[in-house]
């Protein structure tokens, strides 16, 4: 059985493309007569796509006793060859090969996500040994051991910081753009990157303790607990046998005609149903498509439309991701705002800090002027830069580094900072030969559209939620700014996984929509993941069951409203479907229909749910 599953598959899509093509242009030629064979042209659809459907109902039957609708397709086709109806067998067979032809591209294949993160595991480390540095496999680490980590190494297992400074880069593990301070005492994760400081540290998680490995076993059990929507022929397949096969044996007893009996069959096979529900879904992908997304798992939508959240990661997703200068306070009345920015920009220019690199930014943004010339640059990890302008030491940092200049901030100075602060702000501290002489403030910034995407969101149905690794601050300002009442912030990887499946098992169906990597995990376990495909993380891509291209979040409300539009479309095709199939029954029983003529029915059926569902190429809620 395995060698016939390999032979199956063999080709994939291209295969069974062409073989629906040879197999349509060999059903046009059988029924108009176009080329004169020595046998009739249906048997090309009957191989090319009946054997197959064939081979699988066996293979289904034999490995599992597994019913689905391909084991009354086999028999309705063996029936209508029996009787010599090779047109009919050839066309039914022909359109349930397009409808799992449909299916198949519909569906995702498995993604290398988990591989990705995998490579974001550290290779090596710097062990400190008696006195003597080496390096060594990451694995090989020891709780206990003494390593050494340079600016731009990642860092290879948990620790603690013994000795040095520096800004870690957690991206990873929060999601958030902005490095953190470190010193001795922090603890430090692996994964993470080492940004300017060279420090030292104690190994205290190794191996499949440390956080990264952590992060690929959620990715992985969060993939393997997600439920898969089984078509709903598939779903219904035993009990369509069974009424199928009884109704075509009674009719034979009591007509004595086995020509109504296989007509029965052959009206019995589920193609419009078939058909249904994978050519709404792709209509709606190709609409979505349009609008910035990229679907990349086929019943996406049909989840979609049943989530009742949607939780939001902030940085990158609601907000632009990036830091920018919000707001410049002087305490000196001899300094401009202006003059200001420009020292600001001057001592930060050789700063390779995000924080530095926006107030540089801003300066040019806001002025043609060229910046003063900086000497004597230092850089103090984790704290700030200083450098000599125009003969004058400057200072620009946190307050870790004002401290240890000894200059201290009075009850006024310390408030303001401290409301910045509230707000979610980050701020710079400038000082000018060892006085205060202002501070500037930067935050994160909004997405544009991000206000009214949510309150769309809401007018959908759905209860909004921020999830975030920011500080409680910053997350409740963007929160309040957005009217989002749901707020969990200071979340790492695993606090909102543990979200997600807490609203989950009180039979909450979740939306997840995030562009980090600390998000995968989250997007995994959804009943929906969305990711940022512009500034997103491959892994967070891979991991989503849709990607926004161009991170217009503005596009998310349609999406919603399409998703339940896809459902009202599937349901109207389901239904008709059903219909059709028990008034063709009727006329199959009572002798009105042949086998030609019910899989011509089913023809017009599929057509007009094909039909129906193109109508969602081009849908837009008014």
């Amino acid at each position: 059985m395995d060698k016939l599953e390999a032979f199956l598959e063999w080709g994939g899509v291209k295969k069974d493309i062409c073989c629906l093509v040879i197999s349509g242009i060999a059903l046009i030629i059988s029924i108009f007569d176009l080329i004169p064979l020595p046998f009739d042209a249906a048997w090309i659809a009957i191989v090319l796509c009946g054997i197959p459907i064939i081979l699988e109902a066996i293979i289904g039957l034999v490995t599992a006793f597994d019913i689905k609708a391909d084991v009354l397709v086999s028999i309705a086709l063996i029936a209508s060859v029996i009787i010599g109806e090779d047109f009919a067998a050839g066309e039914v067979a022909f359109i349930m090969q397009l409808g799992a032809l449909l299916e198949d591209l519909t569906v995702a294949k498995a993604r290398a996500g988990i591989e990705k993160l995998v490579h974001l595991t550290p290779q090596t480390a710097r062990r400190l040994l008696d006195g003597r540095e080496e390096i060594i496999a990451a694995e090989l680490v020891n709780v206990g051991d003494i390593l050494r980590v340079l600016p731009g190494e990642t860092i290879p297992v948990d620790g603690e910081i013994i000795a040095g400074e520096t800004s870690i880069n957690q991206a990873v593990m929060t999601g958030e753009s902005l490095p953190v301070d470190k010193s001795v005492g922090d603890s430090v994760s692996s994964g993470t990157v080492n940004q300017f400081g060279a420090f030292e540290m104690k190994a205290t998680k190794v191996g499949e303790d440390s956080s990264i490995q952590r992060m690929i076993r959620l990715v992985q059990s969060a993939d393997a607990g997600k439920a898969k929507i089984v078509g709903i022929a598939d779903r219904w397949a035993t009990w369509i046998v069974v009424i199928a096969l009884t109704a075509a044996a009674l009719t034979w007893i009591i007509s004595g005609e086995i020509i109504r009996a296989v007509t029965i069959l052959v009206v019995f096979c589920p193609c419009a149903l078939v058909l249904a529900t994978p050519t709404a879904i792709m209509a709606a992908i190709g609409n979505a498509t349009k609008h910035g997304f990229l679907v990349s798992v086929g019943d996406a939508l049909e989840r979609l439309a049943q989530v009742s959240k949607i939780t939001f990661d902030k940085t990158g997703t609601l907000t632009y991701g990036r830091p920018e200068v919000t707001a410049i306070h002087r305490f000196n009345a001899e300094w401009s705002h202006d003059k200001l920015l420009l020292y600001a920009a001057s001592v930060e220019i050789y700063s390779e800090h995000p924080l530095g690199k926006a107030v540089v930014t801003a300066y040019r943004n806001a002025n043609q002027g060229e910046l003063l010339a900086a000497e004597q640059f230092q850089m103090h990890p984790g704290r700030g830069v200083e450098a000599m302008i125009e003969g004058q030491k400057v200072m620009a940092g946190n307050r870790e580094m004002l401290t240890a200049a000894h200059i201290t901030l009075n009850l006024d100075q310390s408030a303001l900072a401290d409301q910045y602060l509230s707000q979610g702000c980050t701020i710079i501290y400038l000082a000018v030969e060892g006085s205060l002489a202002g501070v500037i403030a930067l935050s994160d910034t909004l997405r544009e559209n991000a206000k009214d995407m949510i309150l769309e969101v809401e007018r959908a149905g759905v209860t909004p939620v921020l999830l975030t690794g920011d500080h409680q601050n910053a997350a409740q300002n963007i929160a309040s700014q957005l009217q989002i009442h749901e707020v969990r912030a200071e979340c790492l990887p695993e606090d909102k996984l543990q979200c997600i499946e807490a609203y989950q098992q009180n039979n909450q169906k979740v939306c997840m929509i995030g562009d980090g990597i600390n998000d995968a995990p989250a997007l995994k376990k959804a009943y929906v993941g969305i990711a940022m495909g512009g500034v997103g993380s491959d892994i967070a891509v891979d991991a989503a069951d849709i990607v926004l291209v161009d991170d217009d979040i503005k596009e998310l409300p349609h999406l919603l409203y399409l998703a339940k539009r896809m459902m009202t479309t599937i349901k109207a095709n389901l239904t008709f479907s059903m219909l059709l199939n028990f008034v063709a029954i009727i006329l199959a029983i009572s002798g009105i229909l042949n086998p030609v003529v019910g899989a011509l029915v089913h023809n017009a059926g599929s057509v007009l749910v094909i039909i129906n569902s193109s109508l969602l190429l081009k849908w837009r809620k008014k």
